[in-house]
């Protein structure tokens, strides 16, 4: 991103390491200091497309591309509105065509296509599904906080056990420290030979030591998943829908040419003999030789016969 400029004051990265790139609604981009010059009085219009903004509403560019950034915020947007889910649909062919007309409208939103009869599809819709959008952001908002709670006990856990094992080494280092001086004490005044004292201060160590390292058990309070210990969870299996598979039909082409050779076939015929043999870093990423003769046959072999009327 060091060829990133301002296109309003032409400053890029290179020349100022410490330039910051902002991004708004719009999706155009301007250097921190312009935006704090163009929008003195808390909003303006944009220097590319003149669209009114407010200067509260800018952000840091995350993205190379601030189109990315503008995606992303706009689908922020949509997602509040369009948060149904799954279980709110009877097929999971109408949650698919929900799913896509969602992706056409941050698709929209974020390149100017048609732009009007989105606001007024989101509208019609919001005004439609009311309801099922306020249970949604009720339990979504429930969920965000079971997952809160499961977070910070889960960081309470870890720093209690933090703390435990820092106090442990203290304890380990001021055991260590007295018994050290306690085998100094004893070599100044016991009346006992010195090796038979090292040898006593040595198993006494080693004592201190498979003390101070048997490790201590912590009762954990929940699950991996979050889920409290003790709690009571229902364990009826999920309901399923029963679908009909999907059933593949080869894709039929008219080529309006001669017919071609099947893939198996190539290598007899001598098609391969002028060909490129596939390496092995070709065939780990699915290319193979016959493949590639494959589809350029097709090519040369396409549109032959083909007669105008």
């Amino acid at each position: 991103m060091d060829d990133q400029s301002c296109p309003r004051c032409k400053t890029t990265k290179y020349r100022n390491p410490s330039l910051k790139l902002m991004v708004n609604v719009c999706g155009h981009t301007l250097c921190e200091n312009c935006v704090d010059l163009l929008f003195v009085r808390g909003s303006g219009n944009c220097p590319d497309c003149n669209t009114p903004l407010r200067k509260n509403n800018f952000r840091v560019q995350l993205f190379e591309d601030p189109t990315v950034d503008k995606e992303v915020e706009i689908r922020k947007k949509v997602l509040k509105m369009y948060n149904k889910r799954e279980e709110d649909f009877t097929s999971l062919v109408e949650y698919n065509d929900y799913l896509e007309e969602v992706e056409e409208i941050v698709y929209n939103l974020t390149y100017n296509v048609d732009l009007e009869s989105t606001k007024r599809k989101m509208e019609q819709y919001q005004k439609d599904n009311k309801d099922v959008i306020q249970k949604n952001k009720v339990k979504l908002t429930r969920e965000q906080a079971d997952l809160e709670e499961a977070l910070e006990e889960e960081r309470l856990e870890n720093e209690q056990r933090r703390l435990l094992i820092l106090r442990e080494e203290k304890m380990h280092q001021l055991a260590k420290k007295r018994n050290k001086q306690a085998l100094l004490d004893d070599l100044e005044t016991s009346h006992q030979p010195a090796y038979q004292l090292l040898a006593l201060h040595k198993d006494r160590a080693v004592q201190l030591e498979t003390k101070l390292e048997m490790p201590k058990l912590i009762k954990p309070s929940t699950f991996s998943t979050g889920i409290k210990m003790g709690q009571q969870i229902s364990l009826q299996p999920a309901a399923k829908i029963e679908e009909a598979l999907y059933d593949y039909c080869p894709l039929q082409i008219k080529i309006y040419g001669p017919p071609v050779p099947a893939i198996r076939t190539l290598g007899r015929l001598g098609y391969l003999n002028h060909v490129r043999a596939a390496s092995p870093q070709d065939l780990a990423g699915g290319y193979t030789s016959s493949l590639a003769c494959h589809r350029a046959l097709q090519d040369a072999f396409s549109g032959l016969f083909w007669k105008t009327s």
